[in-house]
């Protein structure tokens, strides 16, 4: 139930809204879609490891100067985040990756998440998540109800603005370039790199006040 809530919260926020008219694979209601298996695994990488999202931060501050994203990370890494929030995914042949079928029958059985297949019979392209006008509103009932939820919701809207633009594939390379990340085994946990990236964020913070 936790990763069902978890990744409804995620799919309510950085899925783009349906085409109008909507294609002949969206469901009944469908007023949002999420697209490819891969973006939704990278995204829920980030969401799941405050540490690696932080890191990532810290890497868009460096290219850009914008001191808000040095700020983000600051607060991550300076807080207990990484450590009471981190739940870790297995690596597998396209990275992070967590077996999404029990999470998602409990979206789809009351019509709130529909996984679509896309591409010829025998042959899937891509599978994409279409949430329904009835899952955004659970969605936005559950936060109303349980207001800690609203960390999820915060964290996708800023998870989704500095990653705007990049496909799944992009966001994969990206955390390809931990070496923690694309050293562990298949089927393995992927490691905390916490340690190190608080060292960065006082290295950085050093040589601002340098």
């Amino acid at each position: 139930m936790q990763d069902a809530v978890r990744l409804l919260l995620l799919i309510d926020g950085a899925a783009e809204p349906v085409d109008d008219p909507p294609p002949p694979a969206a469901p009944f209601g469908a007023v949002a879609v999420l697209r490819t298996q891969v973006l939704l695994q990278k995204l829920d990488f980030w969401l799941r490891n405050p540490d690696y999202f932080a890191n990532m931060l810290l890497d868009r501050f460096e290219a850009s100067g914008d001191a808000a994203l040095l700020d983000h990370a600051e607060r991550i890494l300076t807080s207990e985040e990484p450590e009471i929030r981190r739940h870790p995914m297995l690596r597998y042949r396209f990275g992070a990756y967590e077996p999404l079928d029990a999470a998602l029958s409990v979206l789809a059985g009351p019509g709130l998440v529909f996984r679509r297949r896309e591409g010829t019979p025998g042959r899937t392209r891509q599978h994409n998540y279409y949430l329904t006008e009835h899952g955004r509103e659970v969605a936005r009932e559950i936060v109303a109800e349980e207001p800690a939820l609203g960390y999820y919701v915060e964290r996708v809207a800023l998870l989704v603005a500095v990653t705007a633009g990049q496909g799944g594939t992009e966001l994969k390379d990206e955390q390809y370039r931990q070496q923690e990340y694309a050293g562990t085994a298949y089927n393995a946990r992927i490691g905390a790199i916490t340690g190190r990236v608080r060292q960065r964020l006082a290295a950085i913070r050093e040589a601002g006040a340098a």
